[in-house]
């Protein structure tokens, strides 16, 4: 267990143009603060009622900036909850002293945010500082009303309301909520919708004091779970963030609340006196029993006031005269937190089935050793299970060093390490293999051995003969590399290549891009510079598409050197835009036109589900019609009496067209939906190339960009095939300038436009989904109104 430490106590002065100077004064180290009252005279010169107070705190905050709240109180709590500790911040006061702007503060202003949204920030930041553990955050909303508990997250479509009512249990554990939904958040703009979600339903009121006045207590937690990514030990920690903004105290003299407000208050009332009454019983050292089951707020809260956790309590106190009386109260209220103690401790916990895997796995290590020297010992062979992660990558990079020659004998120690050895031989071969497949595909066009209709394109554009072997291009002096086809004459300009990329090409549309093709199977049928390479031609270098293009249209004259033309490096890059541009009327052109075409196929399938969408929509509303005026049919039939015969019922005429008529649209209305379906299906496949093409063609664009301005030339010649580096390799800035949508074009200038940065793209995000869905639901139910008028 951690070590016992106090409650840390804040109060923060709501600011006000009538400051009370005389009767209120702050310490010189801002963590003391002095109320004087003056004497009431009417009460005669004998009078021995208290006028001084003096009140000793953690800090006193007074025209802070939310900044500094949130530096001064939480950020050390919150920072010490991915290590394993519960922390608890609480918000305590009268009714309007600032309580919610504290703890949510005004989601109309990125700057004004509090507390949970800047907690919420803080976790997924540390998260993403932490790339060696997998840490899963989730969060719930909890507000307690009158004495009952309610899930402030239940209208997500896919929670919905309880059927049995929410109980506080208590367990080994700790305390939980039952039938409270915990939500799983992957990204910081998940968390802020939830909690943006939670806020619009919350319960407030407007009185004298407090025109948006908190009804309800409410507590957001934030729970997190924290694996080792590199260890594989059974054990984790968890930890939860409780953040508390209680409803704000209020006497009804002054308040005004009536008849509804009125019993809210009495219940608000009654649950701080009971969580006061529990915070003077944990004060003092020689209670037993504390009266934590008084009430809902205590109970759901005893982890935080009594238990491991770091709890931080922020009092609101306004700075007026005419608050004086609630001012008191609210820091005798702090000065009583302060004498409560707590004892943090990490919350570590065994993962059971990856300790049984770990105990089976050492058991299984020690049969081996026993095998081993059993071997040795010319006794009966045992048979090795696979080795750890750890051992299988040490043993990785020995093969490698060996392969390398860096390394001239790999030590033996047993036989399961000669037996992981090999499997690591396999699978260096096997990279190997890949990498220089790869290789192959980005210098060559590579085509199935099977593929007969490719082949036979290839047969007829003059690039291989019947036998199969490749054709070389020639350069209009009768000279190529492979064999020429007979048809081929000096001077003529050849026209296979453009023949074979237009049939290719249709190939390639009929039966799609990027199919696999295993090792085996795949034929080179053409390369970069048209020439197949060989050992001894292995330094050719390849021209640059544009030089490609015109060998490929035009003859080479007789004075033409035999070595690379390249055209003169610019002494500083051009922007990135302008030679995207010209890399995609270019070298990138083939996967450009791919991107656009298959841009247009969804945008097409988009439109006809849209107008499908609307078929089917018209169809219900049609059904809808006509079920009522069958409805309206089968009552007077029922009025005016019912005629069978022989058990038949007898109907007339125009309820019988009725009934066909709804067959008839049920039938439409399931082969529009079956549509509808298919549809979806296709966009999601389209959606799936769009973004694969924009990917290969901003990674195709980094190499060329990379290797065209950045590389030196005495570089250069280690891209040729055969050698160390591969294209690519060589990191450059990512692009994001590739012909977006509009809604794509918008979000970038969103993003870059936002006065607070960055940081702030996730709040608004969420704040923009949160109303969109509000006015989305608004939207709905005065339809429906209007429908039922």
């Amino acid at each position: 267990m951690g070590t016992r430490k106090k409650v840390h106590a804040f109060v923060r002065v709501k600011p006000t143009d009538d400051f009370a100077h005389e009767m209120i004064k702050y310490g010189d180290d801002n963590k003391s603060i002095d109320i004087h009252l003056k004497k009431d005279l009417q009460r005669g010169v004998v009078n021995n009622k208290q006028t001084d107070w003096s009140f000793k705190l953690d800090g006193v905050l007074h025209n802070a900036s939310q900044d500094l709240v949130y530096e001064t109180v939480a950020k050390d709590l919150v920072a010490q909850a991915l290590d394993g500790y519960n922390g608890t911040i609480m918000c305590y006061g009268q009714t309007g002293a600032g309580k919610t702007y504290t703890m949510t503060g005004a989601t109309e202003n990125y700057k004004h945010r509090g507390i949970l949204p800047r907690a919420l920030q803080q976790v997924f930041r540390m998260i993403e500082e932490r790339p060696t553990h997998a840490i899963t955050v989730r969060v719930s909303y909890l507000e307690i009303y009158n004495e009952s508990l309610f899930d402030l997250l239940s209208t997500l479509p896919y929670v919905g309301p309880s059927v049995t009512p929410m109980t506080i249990v208590e367990n080994p554990q700790g305390v939980f909520i039952k039938g409270l939904s915990v939500h799983l958040t992957n990204q910081e703009e998940d968390a802020f919708s939830l909690l943006f979600e939670g806020e619009t339903n919350r319960i407030i009121a407007s009185h004298t004091m407090n025109k948006n006045s908190s009804r309800s207590h409410c507590i957001f937690t934030i729970y997190v779970e924290a694996h080792s990514r590199t260890l594989s030990d059974e054990k984790y920690v968890t930890s939860k963030i409780n953040l508390v903004d209680l409803a704000g105290s209020e006497r009804l003299g002054k308040s005004g609340s009536e008849g509804r407000m009125l019993k809210e208050a009495t219940y608000i009332n009654k649950s701080l006196s009971f969580l006061e009454q529990a915070i003077i019983a944990l004060g003092d050292q020689k209670r037993d029993h504390i009266p934590f089951r008084q009430s809902k707020l205590t109970h759901a809260l005893k982890d935080s006031l009594g238990g491991n956790c770091n709890m931080v309590l922020l009092t609101n106190i306004y700075g007026e005269a005419a608050q004086l009386e609630e001012t008191l109260s609210s820091l005798r209220f702090a000065s009583r937190m302060k004498l409560v103690t707590t004892e943090p401790a990490i919350n570590e916990k065994y993962d059971a089935e990856r300790m049984v895997k770990n105990l089976e796995k050492e058991l299984a290590l020690l049969k081996q050793e026993l095998a081993i020297h059993d071997s040795l010992a010319n006794r009966t062979f045992v048979n090795y299970d696979p080795m750890d992660e750890i051992q299988i990558a040490e043993i990785n990079s020995q093969v490698r060093r060996y392969l390398e020659g860096t390394l001239d004998e790999i030590d033996i120690i047993n036989l399961r390490q000669i037996q992981e050895v090999f499997n690591q031989f396999r699978v260096v071969l096997s990279q190997q293999e890949q990498e220089v497949e790869s290789t192959l595909r980005r210098k060559y066009t590579l085509i199935d051995k099977n593929d007969f209709a490719a082949i036979s394109a290839v047969q007829k554009a003059g690039l291989m003969d019947v036998e199969g072997h490749l054709v070389g291009e020639p350069d209009g002096q009768s000279f190529g590399l492979g064999v020429t086809p007979f048809s081929t004459k000096p001077g003529k300009k050849p026209k296979s290549k453009k023949m074979f990329k237009e049939q290719l090409g249709s190939l390639g549309r009929k039966e799609g891009a990027g199919s696999p093709v295993s090792g085996k199977d795949l034929e080179v049928s053409i390369s970069k510079t048209q020439a197949t390479p060989s050992s001894k031609e292995g330094d050719v270098k390849d021209l640059p598409l544009r030089d490609r293009e015109t060998s490929s249209s035009e003859p080479l004259p007789l004075d033409s050197p035999k070595e690379e033309w390249r055209p003169p490096r610019p002494s500083t890059p051009p922007p990135k835009p302008v030679a995207f541009e010209d890399f995609k009327n270019e070298r990138g052109s083939e996967i450009n036109r791919i991107f656009k075409e298959n841009k247009s196929i969804l945008n097409e399938r988009r439109k006809r589900a849209s107008e499908t969408t609307q078929r089917i929509n018209a169809i219900k509303q049609e059904m809808d019609l006509t079920k009522e005026a069958l409805n309206f049919q089968k009552s007077i039939r029922e009025k005016q009496g019912e005629y069978e015969n022989k058990g038949l019922m007898i109907i007339d005429e125009e309820e019988f067209l009725l009934i066909l008529k709804l067959k008839d649209l049920k039938k439409q209305y399931r082969a529009e939906y079956q549509d509808l379906r298919d549809l979806r299906a296709e966009i999601q496949y389209c959606q799936h190339l769009v973004d694969q093409c924009r990917h290969r063609l901003l990674t195709e664009f980094d190499i060329w960009y990379n290797e065209s301005f950045f590389i030196p030339d005495d570089m250069q010649v280690s891209l040729k095939p055969g050698s160390s580096i591969r294209p690519g390799m060589v990191p450059v800035s990512r692009l994001v300038s590739l012909g977006e949508d509009d809604q794509d074009k918008f979000n970038q200038l969103q993003q870059r436009v936002l006065p607070e940065g960055p940081d702030s793209i996730s709040f608004y995000n969420a704040k923009v989904k949160t109303e969109q869905k509000r006015n989305y639901l608004k939207t709905m139910m005065g339809l429906q109104q209007a429908h039922r008028k």
